[in-house]
């Protein structure tokens, strides 16, 4: 009897070293030092979300160099207000070839396709930068953020002054039904993001 009861309390004294080890395991995964810092804070986010008259993007890196994390974070935005603005038109070219009868639907698709990766190339020479940002972190490090932006009428002007310049295109195209398309697909994509 006496066994049973000293292995039972054996037990239990693994158990609670065991639960205790597991708790005090737990706080350590909640502190900072472990996940890192979190950011309440992050400077040029806002200024970063696109709403019907503009194409935003955000961005935000790391360097030991304050003009590197600046740049990595410019380029990172870049690639993402490019992604953006594909994504969007791809969107509207979908909805206008479903809207209209379009002679050769696949090729028409095509052909915007390709158009819209060169205009989205071409209008990033035309972003503004609406907010830039740089911190220096305890480790010395600098974290850059970026908010650039593009407004929709240099996007659809180029895509029409794309369009004018392909006679295969203008057969199908339909300026003001194309605009319609595109303004309302901005109009939505600014009511997914609260605006």
């Amino acid at each position: 009897m006496k066994l049973k009861q000293t292995i039972g309390w054996g037990v239990l004294a693994v158990f609670l070293s065991f639960a205790a080890y597991s708790c005090k395991s737990k706080e350590k995964v909640a502190t900072n030092s472990e996940v890192g810092q979190i950011l309440d804070d992050m400077p040029c986010e806002k200024a970063g979300k696109s709403d019907k008259k503009y194409f935003r993007a955000f961005s935000m890196s790391t360097s030991s160099d304050l003009s590197l994390s600046k740049e990595k974070a410019l380029l990172l935005a870049k690639q993402r207000l490019v992604t953006l603005i594909q994504s969007n038109t791809k969107s509207v070219t979908d909805r206008y070839v479903n809207e209209r009868e379009v002679g050769s639907a696949s090729e028409f698709e095509q052909k915007f396709e390709n158009l819209t990766r060169e205009v989205a190339d071409e209008t990033i020479s035309n972003i503004v930068v609406a907010c830039e940002k740089s911190s220096v972190l305890p480790d010395k490090k600098y974290r850059s953020f970026v908010a650039i932006e593009v407004a929709k009428e240099d996007v659809l002007n180029s895509m029409n002054n794309r369009i004018s310049s392909n006679a295969k295109l203008q057969v199908d195209y339909d300026k003001k039904k194309y605009e319609e398309i595109f303004n309302e697909e901005m109009q939505k994509m600014a009511n997914e993001r609260g605006y």
